[in-house]
């Protein structure tokens, strides 16, 4: 039993470590834009950005479920906190790959992806609940990006004829201003969904342990605690996916970052109602390239786009891999 304890408050530990990983690699989902077109300068940005997620992580827990307890079906007692264990340890790996080439890939897919990998090596894929998967996470994973794409697009198209004759310095000036809401509104969707893959993750290992039976609701300490962690994350800011995200893909004007921020955050909230655990990043990433395009196709930089693209399809399997190796090399410990 106490070897159990134990193990289970060291995967409680790594929880908090992805979530903070997650908060600081995904900071630029929230500030980017609003960084990149000086509507507000970085540090307020950032505590922006922290306190909107925090709070954004407290308003629902359908992700949470979902990441819990319909995915996967996990066995009880040391394994099935392994599994969890090499789950979080290959999406905090791929995290850590990212972020250091400052590429924007999915917090979210890493983790799913090592949950899936890690419970394929270990129980075999008869485990993997093949129509949740599809429905809450292939499904989602290929309709947000478009979605963001498409209206990032129509909206950016509508903003522009609807003020077709307006002053473009006083036009940016109030579109500055305006984003400095949709930045708030962008941060506090990022909490409300990304925060909850952790806390369904922490609220799975407490299942294994036996703390909670199997399709419990999540703890109220395990919301805040996943909560604080992110926000904490996200103060620290990753300035190097910020500089991707906000600088290299297309040069944006406030204009364009309030599109693509309340396209995004629109998109990410609705997918947080739904218990869907959708990339913000991917959203973000795709809102961007559809406002951009609204001006011309040649504004977008399309390899760096195709880079950001690339990453997104090797995440899931990545992840998995990094995860399955993980749980090979410490499951004879434990």
């Amino acid at each position: 039993m106490a070897d159990l304890t134990l193990l289970l408050l060291a995967v409680i530990a790594l929880a908090v470590l992805f979530d903070y990983i997650n908060g600081f690699h995904d900071t630029a989902n929230a500030i980017a834009t609003s960084v990149s077109t000086r509507a507000l300068r970085p540090d307020h940005a950032i505590v922006m950005s922290a306190t909107a997620n925090f709070v954004g992580a407290l308003t629902g827990t359908a992700v949470a479920k979902t990441i819990s307890s319909g995915l996967a079906d996990t066995p009880a007692g040391s394994a099935g906190q392994t599994i969890v264990a090499a789950a979080l340890i290959g999406a905090i790996v791929w995290n850590l790959i990212t972020w250091r080439f400052g590429i924007p890939s999915s917090s979210s897919h890493a983790l799913i992806g090592g949950l899936l990998g890690a419970v394929i090596v270990s129980v075999g894929v008869t485990s993997i609940k093949g129509q949740g998967v599809i429905d809450r996470v292939l499904i989602p994973l290929v309709l947000s990006p478009v979605l963001g794409v498409v209206i990032g697009f129509a909206m950016m198209v509508v903003i522009l004829n609807v003020f077709r004759r307006a002053n473009p310095r006083r036009m940016n000036d109030r579109f500055r201003r305006l984003q400095i809401v949709s930045a708030g509104f962008m941060a506090f969707s990022h909490g409300s969904n990304d925060a909850q893959k952790t806390m369904g993750i922490m609220t799975l290992a407490l299942v294994a342990a036996g703390i909670l039976p199997a399709h419990a609701a999540i703890p109220l300490w395990v919301i805040v605690v996943a909560a604080t962690a992110m926000s904490l994350g996200t103060a620290v800011g990753g300035w190097r996916i910020i500089k991707t995200m906000g600088q290299k893909v297309v040069k944006l004007d406030p204009v364009h970052g309030f599109a693509a921020e309340t396209t995004a955050a629109s998109i990410i909230l609705t997918a947080s109602q739904l218990g869907m655990p959708v990339s913000t990043t991917h959203v973000i990433s795709s809102a961007i390239i559809g406002v951009g395009s609204s001006d011309r196709l040649s504004a977008v930089r399309w390899g760096v786009a195709g880079n950001i693209v690339v990453a997104w399809i090797l995440t899931i399997p990545a992840s998995g891999l990094a995860a399955a190796v993980a749980y090979v090399l410490i499951s004879p410990f434990l």
